[in-house]
């Protein structure tokens, strides 16, 4: 038997997943066409970068934790290509060195991975299957130096600086299709046609393509601008009235309300006189109390039909549906954007710390927030593949992939050359048997087997 060394690790299913990302030849976009204006010493700056994305699939929420997740770790840098890490001081001079022309590469590089690797890119749609774009913004606040860091709307504090997120998700693979990183003072409103477009690109949505296509958007996008644009290019839409007085207005001519049983309190009616758009829609009426003898309102705007809607909502398909009936679907419908796009968001704050990694310079920023979004890819990837072989990991969200399916410990046992030869999972852990049933088949083309021990 050949000589070997083993190196006990915290995260040998990260390790794994390092392993099957190297076997995709998922990093290799980045090595070849991105390239950040700095002198190299020990380490190559796509090293570095190799360095933060593994740091935050890791758990890590600031580029100072690499130090401590991964630095110590050489079975988890060799799983990911690594021949040694540099520390996090070297990393944040990396990403603070990339400018505008650096992001544009990366973009790109993610572009191709995304089509080399997704399953919203190989949809079929040629069988009559929507594909379903939820778009949506969030806030990432941030210190009073940061470049380009606004006062704007960030949930819960007033007065606050910082950026905004755009994204795109193809919501029925939960993958996110593009990102797009904005000043405070944006709102969906003006990047709604950018972040659609830049999804059009990544997934070369030609017009007939765009006819079986969804797009679900919130109030921030429901401007008659906007969804007379998404009509224009052939999208399909279901989207809310953003102008509260046009909703109002529209309300005034329900002729009878019908309470929700999804949400107490809340009345849905459809609206008899519906304002025109370059396509014909249906348009939804929905208030809910203010106060006493008091009412909010707002309008849901959608050219489905009746069968799209209950597919969109989960809902077992009728032949012929009632006018409540009917309410309740495309209410259903659209409600399932909060189980989407802002799910999603919330995950990549809470697992992977999205709002938490600050930098000085956009331009490093926004390499951030393209590392995260890589980092959200991989492990919606990983996750497929784990819900496709049981269904213990369908539930998981990004949080729990982060937090406890890619923190099962064991050893890594590595050639003398440094080539991966096993890794063995601890068998106490209690995800460990069926992470290794389900992916230990991946690793076969590497010349390694994933096996679980007693540590």
């Amino acid at each position: 038997m050949g000589q070997y060394r083993s190196r006990i690790t915290p995260r040998a299913s990260l390790a794994t997943v390092g392993l099957w990302m190297r076997q995709e030849g998922i990093w290799e976009e980045v090595e070849q066409r991105v390239r950040v204006p700095q002198k190299q010493v020990k380490h190559s700056t796509q090293d570095k970068l190799l360095s933060a994305l593994v740091t935050i699939l890791a758990g890590g929420h600031g580029v100072v934790e690499l130090d401590k997740r991964l630095r110590p770790d050489e079975g988890l840098q060799r799983a990911f290509g690594l021949n040694g890490c540099a520390d996090q001081s070297g990393v944040s001079r990396t990403l603070s060195a990339c400018n505008e022309e650096t992001v544009a590469q990366m973009q790109e590089a993610l572009k191709m991975i995304f089509r080399h690797a997704s399953a919203a890119y190989r949809h079929i749609y040629e069988q009559g299957a929507y594909q379903v774009l939820d778009v949506d913004m969030t806030g990432l606040p941030c210190g009073d130096q940061g470049e380009k860091a606004t006062k704007g709307y960030f949930a819960g504090r007033r007065g606050c600086r910082g950026r905004q997120l755009g994204r795109v998700l193809a919501t029925n693979y939960g993958e996110s299709v593009y990102e797009h990183l904005y000043t405070g003072t944006v709102q969906l409103e003006q990047s709604l046609k950018e972040l659609v477009c830049g999804a059009e690109e990544v997934l070369e949505l030609d017009a007939e393509r765009c006819r079986q296509t969804i797009v679900r958007v919130d109030g921030g996008g429901g401007t008659d601008t906007d969804i007379n644009w998404l009509q224009e290019r052939g999208y399909r839409v279901l989207v809310k009235v953003k102008n509260w007085q046009r909703a109002v207005k529209l309300c005034q001519t329900v002729e009878q309300w019908e309470p929700d049983p999804h949400i107490a309190g809340r009345e849905l009616g459809w609206v008899t006189k519906p304002h025109t758009y370059h396509q014909t829609t249906r348009q939804l009426g929905m208030r809910w109390p203010k106060g006493q003898d008091a009412w909010h309102y707002s309008v849901i705007v959608s050219d489905l039909d009746d069968e799209t809607l209950c597919h969109l909502a989960g809902c077992l398909d009728k032949q012929s549906l009632s006018s409540q009936e009917q309410m309740r679907v495309m209410m259903r419908a659209y409600d399932m954007r909060g189980g989407g796009v802002e799910t999603s968001l919330r995950g990549s704050k809470q697992g992977l710390g999205l709002a938490s990694r600050n930098k000085r310079s956009f331009a490093a920023q926004q390499m951030l927030t393209l590392l995260a979004q890589l980092a959200y890819n991989i492990i919606a990837w990983v996750h497929q593949q784990l819900a496709k072989a049981t269904a213990l990991f369908c539930p998981y969200g990004i949080l729990r992939m982060v937090r406890d399916v890619f923190q099962i410990n064991g050893r890594v046992r590595l050639s003398l050359n440094g080539q991966i030869l096993c890794i063995a999972l601890s068998q106490a852990h209690g995800l460990a048997q069926p992470f290794q049933k389900a992916l230990r088949l991946s690793l076969a083309s590497n010349d390694c087997v994933l096996i679980l021990r007693k540590m």
